[in-house]
């Protein structure tokens, strides 16, 4: 499969560990608080097969609340400082402030992630333009603390589509590079459990904006709605779409459980790439 260009130094498709350093994320809230257990964590994630790893210092669960850019920078930065000089994997910083990422990428994070594409801070696009770093502009309707509340349509597809184009294009007037994009259609921020099913389903259409497609689908609420499991039971749901979007075009899988979803993938792959 071929994918558009992307700066960041990864070979797609690949994964993309979730490093929470939160006391309060929906699944994995309190594990990596700590400083040690969080390097410990990340450079696990990259010897099961993590080819990025993401530091999140704000949860962006359903009904969270912000926290202020002190407690976040406390959060985030040892981590990443240690990770800069010990990682085999490129960091990603999960941000929506331009501060934060600011520091975030003098310090050495090679990829800003910004679930808000750049509508939370006005001046997040400019150090991401400046910084010259690949980024992930993500769909969120709404606000954490509010976004599940009542989430509506009009097409689920084509609406998320259409902000992502708009979000991009905003992107580039600002001074990002096209090629420096990915783009992720949000799954279980705004949406129903239809909404990310129907997403998913239809997630071959993403690529035809011409960037590579993000999937954050780990562990989400969805999967625990299909299966009835809590969500350190959703192991085998993540796999799931996490294969079914490779088939559908997509680059990046956002993941908890790297060694699994690691084997699903390649599999996977090897079997899409096959000779007859």
């Amino acid at each position: 499969m071929d994918y558009p260009s992307w700066k960041l130094d990864v070979q797609l498709p690949c994964l993309m560990g979730i490093l929470n350093t939160t006391p309060d994320s929906f699944s994995d809230g309190g594990r990596f608080l700590e400083e040690d257990t969080a390097v410990t964590g990340a450079l696990e994630m990259a010897r099961e097969g993590a080819a990025i790893v993401d530091i999140g210092g704000e949860s962006t669960r359903p009904g969270s609340d912000p926290v202020s850019l002190d407690e976040e920078l406390r959060r985030v930065m040892p981590v990443l400082e240690r990770l800069v000089a010990s990682s085999p994997a490129p960091v990603s910083v999960d941000t929506m402030k331009a501060e934060v990422a600011r520091r975030a990428l003098v310090a050495g994070a090679a990829m800003i992630n910004d679930v808000s594409a750049f509508r939370h801070d006005a001046d997040m696009a400019a150090v991401v333009a400046e910084g010259g770093c690949p980024v992930c502009l993500m769909h969120m309707q709404g606000l954490p603390k509010t976004m599940q509340d009542d989430p509506r349509y009009d097409d689920v597809v084509d609406d998320v589509m259409a902000f992502l184009e708009e979000r991009m294009e905003y992107a580039v007037g600002a001074g990002v590079a096209e090629e420096q994009i990915a783009l992720d259609p949000g799954i279980g921020f705004g949406k129903t459990a239809a909404h990310n099913l129907r997403l998913l389903k239809d997630l071959d259409r993403l690529t035809a904006l011409g960037r590579p497609v993000v999937l954050g689908a780990s562990r989400k609420r969805f999967i625990g709605a299909v299966l009835g499991a809590a969500p350190d039971c959703r192991i085998m749901g993540t796999v799931s779409t996490t294969v079914m979007g490779l088939e559908r075009g997509a680059a990046v899988f956002r993941v908890h459980d790297v060694r699994a979803n690691y084997e699903a993938l390649r599999v996977a792959q090897a079997i899409m790439e096959a000779d007859a």
